[in-house]
């Protein structure tokens, strides 16, 4: 199976591909199922996905859209949170409920090897996570996931999980305007580690989307293009996946990485980080 380190830079993130709130199905099913077949035509070979969008809503649709899969697929999933009936994003962090999440994938995708899991610590987690990671590397050694990733954790955390088993990529919340990040991107790449950034586009102020604007209309772009762009061109590590639930902006999205800033374009971008 392809590992992290041979697909394009740009996936497919298919959170958007349910109802409101990440929350039931789509509004238009047929649209999330053309998006998905559209990005592989494409040549998409990242979609990251979990089963507690919809919940089971987005796996669904993958599985029904894609499958068989092409070889050159790689889907990566991430576990240790649930959704309640209200759409509340809770803990399922017991050893037990991570190698249950871990099988549910599986089954849902209809794969007999997930080619990531990320497991996902909820906003300020501080305690110890050694046993879910342990059974992430048994489930590893078993054969049944390819690569594992943290995600919403901290330098020290990535150091702590090392210690039992291989770090491969990191889900943290990045972009141009809030770079809390950037000193643990650097540390990963020193490490050989992918960072995967969400949230590319969020949080800005007017006055910092007003300069992605401005970056954008130089190059006959759009802000998300510049933004998703300044990330690639921020470090080698760094993979992207952004999400949308539309086929018009998922091939704006893939274009972006045509989009080539120069240095003054860089320098305008980072002073909005600062």
């Amino acid at each position: 199976m392809k590992r992290l380190s041979d697909v394009q830079r740009i996936g497919y993130g298919a959170m958007r591909l349910t109802g409101p709130g990440i929350m039931g199905p789509p509004a238009d099913p047929d649209e999330a199922v053309r998006v998905l077949q559209r990005a592989v035509e494409l040549g998409v070979d990242h979609i990251d996905t979990s089963d507690y969008y919809g919940p089971y809503v987005v796996n669904d649709l993958i599985r029904e859209a894609l499958h068989p899969y092409p070889p050159e697929l790689v889907l990566v999933t991430k576990v240790g949170a649930r959704r309640d009936e209200a759409g509340a994003w809770l803990p399922a962090f017991s050893p037990d409920e991570i190698k249950e999440a871990v099988h549910d994938n599986l089954g849902r995708l209809g794969v007999e090897r997930l080619g990531g899991v990320n497991l996902r610590l909820m906003d300020g987690f501080e305690g110890s996570f050694e046993e879910q990671w342990t059974v992430l590397a048994d489930l590893r050694s078993q054969g049944l996931v390819v690569e594992l990733g943290l995600s919403s954790c901290t330098a020290e955390q990535v150091r702590a999980a090392q210690g039992i088993a291989p770090v491969s990529m990191v889900q943290n919340a990045y972009n141009v305007a809030h770079r809390e990040d950037d000193d643990l991107i650097e540390e990963l790449e020193d490490q050989g580690i992918w960072y995967v950034p969400f949230f590319p586009l969020g949080g800005f102020s007017p006055l910092q989307l007003g300069t992605v604007d401005e970056v954008a209309a130089r190059h006959g772009a759009t802000h998300m293009q510049v933004a998703l762009a300044w990330l690639l061109q921020r470090s080698p590590n760094i993979l992207l996946i952004p999400g949308t639930a539309s086929v018009a902006h998922l091939e704006e999205n893939l274009a972006a990485g045509r989009l080539r800033l120069d240095e003054a374009d860089l320098a305008e971008l980072d002073a909005i980080g600062r």
